[in-house]
């Protein structure tokens, strides 16, 4: 039986994905066709990013059902610096000539990200399943915090470029 505190830590972790991510969207939907696809993060536009939310939604996902397996996910055998190798596959997989089908697919990603997750029980977001990489313990808020904080960090990009860009 879950804790109270481990009832509202699972909350609060997906509270702050979907809150996170409802910032990026309001963002990058206010933008332009052409600020949209503006290249303006190495070599990635607005669009690009979105597609690796979805892509991180469907990978968090299946990361989820391995650690509660008591596997080690199977994205970290792509493991390089910054994950570029494995975001330059998911952006290629899920981008969309269409921002309209682009915004459809990464709440659809995440929308079913976050009814599995709320499928999970509160006592199993915290829980060691023995998974580790590379010494890391790897649990399931581990993975969602470790979302939550790339998706935070990508929202201040998007708001840094383009209010320096008007």
């Amino acid at each position: 039986m879950a804790s109270k505190a481990q009832v509202l830590k699972r909350d609060q972790v997906l509270s702050a994905l979907v809150e996170t991510r409802k910032d990026i969207i309001t963002r990058a939907s206010a933008l332009s066709k052409e600020e949209q696809e503006h290249i303006f993060l190495g070599i990635w536009s607005v669009k690009d990013l979105i597609a690796h939310l979805a892509g991180w939604d469907f990978t968090n996902l299946e990361a989820v059902k391995s650690v509660l397996a008591g596997k080690v996910p199977a994205f970290y055998e792509q493991h390089d610096r910054d994950w570029q190798t494995y975001n330059a596959t998911l952006v290629k997989k899920y981008t969309k000539d269409s921002f309209r089908e682009l915004l459809a697919t990464v709440r659809d990603s995440q929308k079913k990200l976050v009814e599995y997750l709320q499928s999970v029980p509160p006592e199993h977001f915290s829980r060691d399943f023995g998974v580790r990489f590379r010494g890391y313990k790897v649990t399931v808020q581990r993975l969602l915090e470790a979302e939550i904080k790339d998706e935070q960090v990508h929202c201040r990009q998007v708001i840094d470029f383009f209010k320096e860009s008007r």
